[in-house]
């Protein structure tokens, strides 16, 4: 069964917005009720959190890659760890290609698990609204085509937590240009956070010009990633859209498949997707690998200090 995002979750003033309103503000009870009942424990390791507010598609997993670059080129020995949800097996994949990667049920048990295999550093890719653990550096998503959406929380719209979170925030990264309206929204719950602004860039994007592609993807937010291959000056003559962490069955393949000569066009989609699709069909699809793009040195002076 697909079961896509709510649309309305992006749109301001949308009767389901207020007809869920009683439901949000109960999960905003259970979330305080958890938050101030949960004991927090310390670590002897510095701990990173790379996560979001905004319930799917902020990037994270690329910007938690890029902070374990970073580290090795520090002298550091970085683990990723992530939380062993069933449907998030694309996500792990997409790490251990990148990272070293430990798969915990519970992250204060992966971390205990990463001192004991001499790691120096944790990085948490998700684990912002895991209260069991005290960070030292917290690291929020944004993207600046959804931002905060329509400002509620589940199910009313798509935060996962209130904007009030923030003050246990200390970075935040917007993917995306500059904006100062939003800069100035956000320090209204944290002055002191700082904004990093960052891109996707990938190596293999010009072999796609001047073919007709068909652009699919079961992402957080797919229209991102298609922006994307259009903001590049790619032909997509057609999208096709699955919710995140989409499970690609024969029958999907198998229509997917005949898009693919009813257009006579190529198959394109992004890595996580790629991951997902069974190998015996993958050879039929394209992927765009793509890094995050921001001032590195700034952040990792920042990281220098807070992991001391």
């Amino acid at each position: 069964m697909k079961i896509f995002k709510p649309k309305f979750w992006d749109i301001d003033y949308h009767f389901f917005s207020f007809a869920l309103y009683p439901f949000s503000l109960l999960y905003r009870l259970l979330i305080f009720i958890k938050k101030n009942t949960t004991t927090t424990k310390k670590f002897p390791i510095p701990i990173i959190c790379v996560g979001n507010i905004y319930l799917g598609g902020t990037g994270k997993t690329p910007l938690a890659i890029k902070t374990f670059e970073i580290l090795k080129k520090l002298k550091k020995n970085p683990v990723v760890i992530k939380k062993n949800y069933q449907n998030h097996k694309d996500e792990v994949l997409l790490l251990k290609n990148y990272s070293r990667v430990l798969l915990a049920k519970n992250r204060a048990e992966g971390i205990l698990e990463a001192i004991k295999k001499k790691f120096d550093c944790v990085i948490l890719d998700d684990g912002f609204q895991d209260f069991e653990i005290k960070k030292n550096l917290n690291i929020v998503c944004f993207h600046n085509k959804q931002k905060i959406g329509n400002g509620f929380t589940i199910p009313s719209g798509p935060l996962r937590e209130t904007l009030q979170s923030l003050k246990y925030c200390d970075i935040v990264f917007l993917n995306g240009s500059k904006d100062l309206n939003f800069e100035n929204k956000l320090k209204k719950y944290n002055k002191q956070l700082k904004f990093f602004y960052y891109n996707y860039k990938t190596k293999n994007i010009d072999v796609f010009k001047n073919k007709k592609l068909i652009a699919f993807a079961g992402i957080g937010n797919p229209e991102n990633f298609f922006d994307f291959l259009r903001m590049n000056h790619l032909n997509i003559i057609k999208e096709v859209n699955y919710p995140d962490h989409f499970e690609y069955s024969e029958k999907e393949l198998d229509l997917l498949s005949k898009l693919e000569k009813q257009y006579k066009a190529k198959l394109i989609t992004t890595e996580k997707d790629y991951l997902r699709i069974n190998p015996i069909f993958r050879k039929r699809v394209n992927y765009v690998p793509v890094k995050v793009d921001f001032d590195e040195n700034n952040f990792k002076n920042i990281l220098e200090k807070f992991i001391q």
